[in-house]
């Protein structure tokens, strides 16, 4: 009897933990980003598969991807603002997972049918597909990114309530099942796809989403009913919005002057709505989309966090991360698929020690200063980056144009097989099998260049990770509740500009020669974010800001003046 009381009220806590609205985030987002990931590992080696191995789908995918955020950001982000969170969730969550199941089943017709569309009307009908198979995985993209601003920007902070140090953990813990699922959900695709056929990975990948959704769609219900705050915006801010549409006059008179003043969005169409003439209705709702691009571009500007979301903007500027460029260009050095997936799964393992060294650092030194000491650290190690560029071993030749041949390169004379030969490498570093055979790769006199640079590139993931999540928390609890969804739309923008940017400079120097440029370039563009980052923390602490061992309870005094918090 006297073991009865602590046994069952051990097994209540636990019964408590997995039934609460914070583990059951963590359940849907753990099934919303291994549907994602798998998608966009698959996706990419689909349209090459469909393509004769070549990668011009893929390009082309990827450029229709980037543009489309980078120009519906804003606009994605005010949708999401002016609707109930529910509707919002729900609404994204359905499109997002019906478009990823209608690309799959029309893939799966392609693939099956190939031979037989190509020779109807010249092949016209399979161009079709391949532009319906663009388009609709491109609306899955968007709405994949307007469930992450909703669940993650949003939700997250309102289930973590007042409480900083519970938003910090459970940012954290987002983050490491983004990490985890970025290495097991293309293994698993992977591994379908090389023992099965693409036909039997489309299919597994649509039949995935098809379940993941009805689960998810579940999931966000009971989270939603769990959390009452979830249902209002900040009191009246709901209420608000209801008679913004009906009678706009009413806002301008109920709301809360600061929000007048940081809202150009609600106070632009409230002012301008009712004014106009009637004739020209039509002609303010079809601009209406590119007002509202501009007005939440301009209240990203005019948050005193801007130029801490420009920093974490800038490091998307880099050709130092795991991508299929970094890949090429290890596997160009002579590295094999086997130790390619070692570095990458190293990768993974610095990602997620950053996210505890997050909320670790977070609390003896507070969120500003955490960014600043992340920011210092990636940098540090991004310094080995440097170094490999002029280390034995590396292919560093000035003597070559990075412009040479330029036009072959464009046109994909040059380009296509090196990168053909990233992704193939790429896809057998998450299988973990071997690459080709040593004889086709040239022997290198040396590998401290490259060695250097992956040191480097792995161990910089601890800061990076540490300053990503950083940069994260200061716009959930900086950010007014009204304008979340919108300055998150025009963030996601920027991050997918200077990501676009840093593709555009591979393309114009792609040659291996060329690479150690690339890399000091990108190296600058991390220090100019950094460089950001630092004035915005010095003007917001002073010289408190180098007071790294101070307190946690004297850091929340100082930094509350500068960091009002509404969550």
């Amino acid at each position: 009897m006297d073991n009865s009381g602590p046994n069952k009220t051990c097994c209540v806590s636990v019964r408590d933990f997995f039934t609460s609205a914070k583990f059951l985030i963590y359940m849907g987002h753990a099934l919303s980003t291994w549907g994602d990931r798998m998608w966009n590992f698959a996706v990419a080696v689909f349209l090459v598969e469909l393509y004769g191995n070549s990668l011009l789908l893929t390009a082309v995918y990827g450029l229709v991807v980037a543009g489309s955020v980078l120009l519906l950001g804003a606009i994605i982000g005010d949708w999401v603002d002016k609707n109930p969170r529910l509707k919002v969730a729900q609404t994204s969550l359905l499109i997002q997972n019906s478009c990823v199941i209608v690309c799959g089943i029309l893939l799966m017709v392609v693939f099956q049918f190939k031979e037989q569309l190509v020779e109807l009307y010249n092949g016209w009908i399979l161009t079709t597909c391949y532009i319906l198979v663009i388009s609709v995985a491109n609306i899955a993209n968007l709405a994949s990114t307007a469930t992450a601003i909703t669940i993650q920007r949003d939700w997250v902070v309102v289930v973590a309530g007042q409480d900083s140090s519970t938003l910090a953990d459970m940012n954290a813990t987002v983050r490491i099942i983004d990490q985890l699922t970025n290495i097991l959900a293309p293994m698993l695709v992977g591994q379908i796809m090389a023992f099965g056929s693409p036909f039997i990975g489309c299919g597994f990948i649509a039949g995935w989403n098809l379940c993941s959704m009805c689960v998810e769609y579940a999931l966000l219900w009971t989270v939603y009913q769990k959390t009452p705050a979830l249902s209002m915006k900040s009191g009246q801010k709901e209420q608000q919005q209801e008679l913004k549409q009906l009678s706009p006059p009413k806002e301008l008179e109920n709301g809360q002057s600061p929000e007048e003043s940081s809202q150009p969005l609600m106070i632009e169409a409230s002012m301008v709505k009712p004014g106009a003439p009637k004739q020209h209705s039509c002609c303010y709702q079809v601009s209406e989309p590119l007002r509202t691009l501009r007005a939440g571009w301009v209240a990203y500007y005019n948050q005193n966090i801007f130029f801490a979301g420009m920093s974490l903007s800038f490091l998307y500027m880099t050709v130092l991360g795991f991508d299929c460029i970094t890949t090429g260009y290890a596997y160009t050095q002579g590295l094999n698929g086997s130790v390619l997936s070692l570095l990458m799964g190293a990768s993974a393992v610095a990602g997620i020690c950053g996210t505890v060294a997050f909320t670790w650092v977070r609390k003896k030194c507070g969120l500003i200063r955490t960014g600043f000491i992340s920011g210092t650290a990636q940098l540090s190690c991004l310094i080995l980056c440097v170094v490999s560029v002029f280390a034995p071993g590396s292919p560093l030749d000035l003597s070559v144009s990075p412009f040479q041949d330029i036009y072959s390169h464009l046109m994909g004379e040059t380009v296509l097989p090196e990168a053909e030969h990233s992704l193939t490498s790429l896809l057998t570093a998450v299988n973990a099998t071997t690459a080709a055979p040593a004889e086709e790769l040239p022997p290198l006199q040396s590998y401290m260049s490259v060695s250097l640079l992956f040191a480097g590139v792995i161990a910089a993931r601890i800061g990076l990770w540490s300053f990503d999540l950083t940069v994260t928390q200061l716009i959930q609890e900086n950010v007014m509740e009204s304008e979340r969804g919108v300055i998150n739309g025009v963030q996601n923008s920027m991050n997918y500009l200077l990501d676009l940017l840093h593709f555009i400079m591979v393309i114009l120097a792609p040659n291996p020669e060329a690479f150690g440029l690339l890399v000091i370039i990108s190296v600058s563009f991390v220090a100019m974010g950094h460089v950001m980052y630092f004035g915005f923390a010095f003007k917001s602490l002073g010289s408190r800001l180098f007071l790294c061992c101070s307190p946690e309870q004297k850091v929340e005094e100082v930094e509350s003046p500068s960091l009002p918090t509404t969550v």
